[in-house]
């Protein structure tokens, strides 16, 4: 019963960790004006969220950009995560540690640095300004993320439960759906999160790949928060957080699952 209480604590604490940065951004959305040394706003509006959700601040059209852009790219990185990592998680061959350093090269490497060099190979291959670039583009940062993790998830993978399947009759199509994918979903699931939510977050790669045409829902918030219109950039935030969270939300007691045919650890 303590270690519950604890666990409690502990989880009450790690929330409101999470949700305290969010509690100046809320005031700043809902302020009409907040000067120094007032420790909250004198006068009350709801002219930032009224600018934000209107047509002229291209915040919305933001946003479906935004949602667009993380889903190619998870969907994307998903149909080259899956079987790499399978093809790392299940088997061993020559050059296994240099493969896994090279995945995980891009997720170490500072955005600022790719960048240019990305923009310029871009630019020469004609997908520069266009969603399509910019969903390649993020597939670097995205891509270690889902091959590891699915990695990880195929090395506990019995491969004896696909053989019993195929023995019985089953196409391959029949395997992967009844048998397979059930195994590696919460897995899969996992790194369809990670993968959503770093795409989601670029900045540098969606500005230099596509030179400022493709207007993401970050390179909006950066452009208010230049500008210091506080209010409205308290009002995109929450919307820019929105999403996150309830990608989160909705997929956490999924990412817990187990499958008998992912063997159990030590």
């Amino acid at each position: 019963m303590r270690s519950n209480h604890w666990q409690i604590i502990g989880a009450a604490l790690l929330a409101l960790a999470l949700i305290l940065p969010m509690v100046p951004l809320a005031i700043w959305s809902l302020a009409h004006g907040w000067r120094f040394p007032d420790l909250l706003p004198r006068a009350w509006s709801l002219k930032a969220w009224d600018y934000a959700l209107s047509a002229p601040s291209g915040v919305l059209q933001s946003l479906w950009i935004t949602i667009w852009i993380a889903l190619a790219t998870t969907a994307l990185a998903a149909l080259v995560g899956v079987p790499a990592g399978r093809a790392l998680g299940l088997h061993d061959f020559r050059g296994k540690r240099l493969v896994l350093l090279l995945m995980i090269a891009p997720a170490l490497i500072p955005a600022i640095a790719i960048a240019p060099g990305l923009h310029g190979v871009f630019l020469r291959l004609g997908l520069t300004g266009g969603t399509g670039g910019v969903i390649l583009a993020h597939l670097i940062p995205t891509l270690p993320y889902m091959v590891l993790i699915m990695a990880a998830v195929f090395a506990r993978f019995d491969t004896v439960h696909e053989d019993q399947a195929r023995s019985l009759g089953a196409a391959p199509w029949q395997v992967w759906r009844h048998v397979t994918l059930p195994a590696i979903a919460p897995g899969l699931l996992t790194a369809c999160l990670f993968a959503f939510l770093v795409s989601w977050s670029q900045y540098l790669l969606t500005l230099a790949v596509g030179s400022g045409r493709v207007q993401t829902l970050p390179l909006l918030l950066y452009s208010f928060a230049a500008a210091g219109r506080n209010d409205v950039t308290g009002a995109i935030a929450l919307i820019y957080i929105l999403p996150g969270v309830l990608v989160v939300a909705l997929t956490a007691r999924q990412v817990t699952g187990r499958h008998p045919a992912l063997m159990a650890g030590p």
